[in-house]
């Protein structure tokens, strides 16, 4: 079988010593010194898990930092802000051709600053949720990597264009209730508390959860094909946006039991 090293499979080296050639010394120099070809790494599951916790530690010491320092005066403007800066690092991750690990901490840190505030927000209002919220975007993350590793769901084609066509939907229904919500108080009812908003935050949840199972889907794709490492990046930056409309909807989808109370 033919070495794949271009050192052993060049004529005139190691590839003629089968027919009684002899390489000279200044050929087994120019040999030694040659360095053999290396490819490139490819991503890991071990990649994924570190660059995940290196974005969501980012996001977590950001929000816990704008929850302590931001004031209540300044907060509305730095979330805004926040919202922005973490929208653009999004845009350009998702739609330019290069992997950037700068752009996705630096979304990371945005939208840490953003739920740092908002969290801080509710926490005011709702002692207690913000705690709730974590734990269960934990066990929502850990009960969908469970389906998909037993395969109790499977991501075929048909499930990811639901998947997908879910979510839009979902965006634009929230678009629609804030439209309709600028000329009439509470919108269309689909963030209030009453049935309507909690079956809505229900569907968002699940959803959130279904993105989940096209990051794991993604990630296994990945490592199957000898995706390059750093591509660990990208999967890193699709779990954190999952995780953080998981933890969104949760946080809404249960302060709507603390106003019952």
């Amino acid at each position: 079988m033919e070495s794949r090293n271009p050192v052993l499979s060049r004529r005139g080296a190691f590839g003629q010593q089968s027919s009684g050639y002899a390489p000279s010394v200044y050929q087994l120099e120019a040999m030694y010194n040659t360095s053999s070809y290396a490819p490139p790494r490819s991503m890991t599951i071990d990649d994924v898990v570190v660059r995940s916790l290196l974005t969501l530690g980012t996001l977590a010491v950001a929000g816990a930092a704008a929850w302590i320092l931001v004031p209540d005066r300044l907060a509305n403007a730095v979330a805004l802000a926040g919202v922005v800066v973490g929208l653009i690092c999004w845009a350009i991750l998702t739609f330019g051709r290069r992997v950037n690990p700068a752009l996705v901490l630096g979304y990371a840190a945005a939208y840490g600053v953003t739920v740092g505030v908002v969290s801080h927000a509710y926490n005011s209002f709702y002692n207690g949720v913000v705690l709730q919220a974590v734990v269960g975007t934990a066990l929502a993350f850990g009960a969908t990597l469970t389906v998909y590793a037993l395969r109790i769901v499977r991501v075929t084609p048909k499930f990811v264009r639901f998947v997908v066509a879910a979510g839009f939907a979902l965006l634009g229904l929230m678009l629609l209730n804030l439209l309709v919500s600028l000329f009439h108080v509470g919108g269309i009812g689909l963030r209030e508390n009453g049935p309507l908003g909690i079956a809505f935050s229900v569907v968002a949840i699940l959803v959130g959860c279904f993105y989940l199972l096209l990051d794991f889907r993604s990630i296994e794709d990945g490592v199957r094909s000898g995706a390059p490492r750093k591509a660990a990046w990208l999967a890193a930056f699709g779990l954190t946006v999952s995780l953080l409309w998981i933890y969104l909807e949760l946080l809404r989808f249960l302060s709507y039991f603390y106003d019952r109370d």
